[in-house]
C-alpha cells in the first residue's frame, strides 16, 4: 500500500453534497465522490466506465488553508437569448488550499499519479468553473494515509502563513475505517459521497464514516518528505486550441 498526495488549491472551489435544485451549496472541505471524479477525468474514464477499482481507495484531507465561502447569484439565458433560465444561488470556496491524501494499491497509484500530470481531460476543483492551480500530485509517499496527512509540510499561501504567524490549528477529515483505535477522537460524522455511479442517467451515492482529527501545522514542525518538483506541463493549454476538449470535463 501507498499513499498519493494532492494540492487541492485554486481561486474557487465547490465541492456538493446536498446541492438540490436553485440552490448549489459547498461542503467546507474536498468530498470524497469529487476528488475520485476528478481522478476519473485524469485517467480518461466516461461518466458510465466502471470506478469499483477508485471507489475502494481510502481518502482523507487536511484543511491547510480553510478558505472563505462566498455566494453567486447566478443568471442565465438559453443559447439564442430569448428565454431566462431559473435563477439561482451558488457558493463557493474562495482563497482554499487543502492536502488531500489517497491510499491503495501502489500501481494503481502509480498510473493515477502520471495521469493527473497529464489528464486525459480538464481538472476541476467540484466545479466546471474551479481549475486547480498546479501542481495537482505531490507524488507517492510509502506511508499510512493519516501518518502522511500529519507530517506532510504545510501548503498554505505566503500571505496567509504571515497572518497566522507560521503556525494554524487546523483539522484532518478522514475515512474512519483507517484511523487506530487510539487514535479516534469520537468526532464522527456521516457523508453521502460515496459514488456509487457517476452516470448521469442514474447518479448514485453512498454514505460513509467520516472521523475529524485536530492537528498542528506550521512552518516548523512537520516532518518534510522531500521538495516536489513541479511539473512544467498545463492541463489546461490544450484549450486554447480547436481540441474539442471543452465540455467534456466532470463537474460535481
Amino acid at each position: 500500500m501507498a499513499v498519493l498526495l494532492l494540492r487541492l488549491a485554486g481561486p474557487m472551489q465547490a465541492w456538493g453534497v446536498r446541492s438540490r435544485f436553485t440552490v448549489r451549496s459547498t461542503e467546507l472541505a474536498p468530498t470524497k465522490s469529487g476528488v475520485i471524479g476528478m481522478l476519473a477525468a485524469a485517467v480518461g474514464r466516461r461518466r458510465t466506465d466502471p470506478i469499483e477499482d477508485l471507489i475502494k481507495l481510502r481518502f482523507g484531507v487536511r484543511k491547510d488553508q480553510p478558505g472563505t465561502v462566498i455566494r453567486d447569484f447566478h443568471t442565465a439565458r438559453t443559447l439564442d437569448g430569448r428565454s431566462s433560465m431559473p435563477l439561482s444561488n451558488r457558493y463557493y470556496l474562495a482563497d482554499a488550499v487543502f492536502l488531500a491524501g489517497i491510499e491503495g494499491d501502489e500501481a494503481l497509484l502509480e498510473g493515477i499519479d502520471e495521469a493527473l500530470r497529464h489528464p486525459a481531460f480538464p481538472l476541476y476543483l467540484g466545479r466546471r468553473s474551479c481549475p486547480p492551480t498546479l501542481p495537482v500530485s505531490l507524488g507517492l509517499r510509502e506511508a499510512a494515509l493519516l501518518k502522511a496527512l500529519r507530517a506532510e509540510p504545510w501548503q498554505a499561501s505566503d500571505w496567509f502563513r504571515r497572518r497566522h504567524r507560521g503556525s494554524l490549528s487546523t483539522e484532518i477529515l478522514i475515512d474512519q475505517e483507517v484511523v487506530p483505535a487510539e487514535q479516534r477522537s469520537g468526532g464522527v460524522r456521516g457523508s453521502q459521497d460515496i459514488p456509487v455511479s457517476f452516470d448521469p442517467r442514474r447518479r448514485d451515492y453512498g454514505f460513509r464514516e467520516v472521523e475529524r482529527i485536530m492537528v498542528q501545522v506550521g512552518d516548523s514542525g512537520a516532518e518534510a518528505y522531500g521538495a516536489t518538483s513541479v511539473d512544467a506541463h498545463d492541463p489546461m493549454a490544450e484549450l486554447a486550441g480547436p481540441t474539442g476538449l471543452e465540455g467534456m470535463g466532470w463537474c460535481f
